[in-house]
């Protein structure tokens, strides 16, 4: 997920109105007593902390992108892996409190997809689109986990359900696909070369037809 929700979980599950049905002022609370918080309420800030801590990896990850100097791009990108590491345990901790927080379950799979682990990943996006099906973001997400498990069928399964949903996840899904197309073909990593072909031009056609029929998105559509 690249877009942060934060804002959106802390006002629908926000803590509920002070005043009654019957019109009675609220009861007074002692300035050092701290209120209570919901596990739902709780979830939410862990959630916020995990979007946070992604913003942040995902910003070190960019910078490294354009460094030149190899030990200080080294330096930006295992920043980036413990602050993905911190958002594992915040969102863990968010879905803890709240099972069936869909996003802190696409935000867990982000965080492990970018750690490497590829199992724990799918796990975490299976888990979201259970509670929430045709949450775009976790089948654009899962699909790049399915790229780095060279999974290249369900890859394609993957897009066409974008294209039809949620078009710009289609687009950013083709951008992911024609790095992994450029990274195999410099090294196979164990890839048959013909698969590589193959699943090169598949893409490569995607990207022209989605061009042709660009003027043809749903504007309505739903987007995460």
């Amino acid at each position: 997920m690249r877009r942060s929700t934060a804002l959106a979980f802390a006002l629908a599950l926000a803590i509920p109105g002070v005043a009654g049905a019957s019109g009675s002022p609220p009861m007074s609370t002692s300035p050092t007593e701290t209120p209570t918080l919901t596990p739902e309420q709780k979830a939410v800030e862990y959630y916020n902390d995990g979007v946070a801590y992604r913003e942040r990896a995902d910003k070190l990850e960019k910078e490294s992108a354009g460094e030149t100097d190899a030990a200080k791009k080294a330096k930006l990108l295992e920043k980036s892996k413990r602050a993905h590491e911190s958002s594992i345990k915040t969102f863990v901790k968010a879905v803890g409190n709240a099972p069936n927080m869909f996003q802190a379950w696409g935000g867990l799979g982000y965080a492990y997809r970018k750690t490497g682990n590829y199992p724990l990943a799918l796990g975490a996006y299976d888990k979201a689109l259970a509670l929430q099906n045709g949450y775009t973001p976790a089948i654009e997400y899962r699909a790049e986990a399915y790229l780095g498990l060279n999974r290249l069928d369900d890859v394609k399964s993957a897009y066409m359900a974008l294209f039809n949903a949620d078009r710009p996840r289609a687009d950013e899904l083709t951008s992911a696909m024609e790095k992994w197309v450029e990274k195999r073909q410099a090294d196979s990593g164990g890839v048959d070369p013909a698969t590589i072909e193959e699943f090169g031009k598949w893409v490569a056609e995607r990207k022209q037809l989605a061009s042709q029929t660009s003027s043809l998105r749903d504007p309505n559509a739903p987007h995460w």
